[in-house]
């Protein structure tokens, strides 16, 4: 009897380690998340990083497993938000001191975050940022590597509502896999995940 109640308690506890490795390296809601619905959401240009190469393709990427969801009444994408930077100075300044106190010392400024979704007329914004968009060795095997960041942003308030980080790698011998396609794997996981 002994034996079989460790075989099973041995089988459960693998299936459970094999459970636990699925899902994102980070993903954090605040406690506001779980009342949190909004109808409209943009998307602000993604800080690629050194990475050029993914400069507007990780934006039409997020912006179309957004709209496939279906989850919002509109999404404002990031090209949308680019345009109308170059011809309203407020949106960009706005834009520009909101993302630096973001990145630099971690603070959602509540006046601007409300500033940004007045002017792109949504609820919420996402913050996108590259972490990795390359080929790479590791020992001996070849990879696709693409990570990133998300952040969910309350407009009204400047509340992180979701954060999370992850990244996706496919290992290859020959042909290389698109990195566009390693990315929307990694955007469809990661915006599974998102309060909505």
């Amino acid at each position: 009897m002994k034996k079989n109640a460790w075989v099973y308690g041995a089988t459960v506890l693998s299936f459970l380690l094999i459970l636990g490795c699925g899902g994102l390296r980070y993903s954090q809601s605040a406690p506001e998340a779980k009342d949190f619905r909004p109808k409209k959401i943009g998307l602000l240009p993604a800080d690629v990083g050194t990475y050029e190469e993914a400069r507007g393709v990780i934006d039409d990427i997020i912006a179309g497993e957004l709209v496939k969801r279906k989850w919002f009444q509109d999404v404002v994408a990031a090209d949308t938000i680019s345009r109308q930077f170059q011809v309203n100075e407020e949106m960009r300044k706005v834009v520009v001191e909101y993302v630096a106190k973001l990145k630099t010392v971690n603070y959602s400024d509540p006046e601007l975050s409300r500033r940004i979704g007045e002017l792109m007329q949504v609820e919420a914004f996402l913050v996108v940022n590259v972490d990795y968009w390359q080929y790479t060795m590791e020992n001996k095997d070849k990879l696709a590597k693409v990570g990133m960041g998300l952040k969910m942003i309350d407009a009204d308030t400047g509340i992180v509502m979701w954060k999370a980080s992850h990244h996706e790698i496919e290992t290859y011998k020959w042909i290389k896999p698109e990195l566009s396609k390693v990315a929307k794997k990694l955007a469809g996981m990661m915006i599974d995940e998102m309060p909505h």
